[in-house]
Order: C-alpha cells, then structure tokens, then sequence
C-alpha cells in the first residue's frame, strides 16, 4: 500500500499561498474542520500559540480526493536560495498530442497564471524540440514548472 503524502511549503503568507496554488493546481481552499469558523481557531483549539497563528487559509486540496494536500507553513525566514525540490504541472496532454497544440496549452497556462502572481523565469520551446517548458516563481520565490 502506498503512503498517503503531504506537500509542505515554509513561506511568509500561507494564505496568499495557498489561493495561488489553488488556482494554479484547480485544487480548492481546505476548509478548516467542523465547528470551527476558522484554521485560527481550530488551532486555537490544540494549543497553538497565539504568535504563530495566521487569519485565513493555509491548506488547499483536491477536489477530487486524487492529489496530495498542500499545506503552508509561516516560518520567519525568507527564501535564499533556489529550492532542492519543486513542483512540475504537467499541462500538456502528454507526447501523444501534436507539438504545436502543446507550446499553446503551456503558453496559456503561463499568461493564466503570471495574471495570479507568478513570475516568468524562462521558456524552453526550441525548433524541433520534442518538448516545451515554463519555469517560474511563485509569490514568495519557489520556482516551480509547466510542460
């Protein structure tokens, strides 16, 4: 049986995080538990203390129950570095569909999601390549790709 996994990112706003990468990944804002009006106060509820707590969401999921979750976490240092791991959203279709409608499934993908905060880092889409590519930046800096 294969472990259940989740995705943890250290960041500075969990919640604009965690709307980005919902849009990003079609995945929806996790609500927090039942009786609770809010992630704050569920936490709340299990000791966490008052300094560490954030308003808003810090969690998306999959709609469907097939993806991990996600979970952003407040940590006080930034980002220096690029990160030893990230994520690849895989946009495409696959290699069975035609080059052309490919680079046009990344491209678009791109200007959707440069329009909810990230940032172009480079496009590789060479003549006659068999692949294209979109590396970028979240808000916070993680680098992540399209293909």
């Amino acid at each position: 049986m294969a472990t259940k996994i989740q995705i943890t990112f250290d960041c500075a706003d969990p919640d604009r995080l965690a709307r980005f990468w919902a849009e990003a990944l079609h995945y929806r804002l996790q609500d927090p538990p039942a009786g609770f009006d809010s992630w704050a106060s569920y936490y709340r509820s299990i000791g966490v203390p008052e300094e560490e707590l954030d308003e808003g969401f810090d969690s998306v999921v999959d709609a469907e129950g097939i993806g991990p979750r996600i979970w952003f976490q407040r940590v006080p240092e930034g980002k220096v570095v690029k990160n030893r791991v990230h994520l690849d959203l895989d946009v495409t279709g696959g290699r069975s569909v035609p080059m052309e409608t490919r680079r046009e499934r990344v491209d678009a993908e791109a200007d959707r999601l440069v329009g909810v905060g990230a940032t172009s880092l480079r496009i590789t889409a060479e003549p006659g390549s068999i692949t294209t590519a979109w590396s970028c930046r979240i808000p916070e800096g993680n680098e992540f790709c399209l293909h």
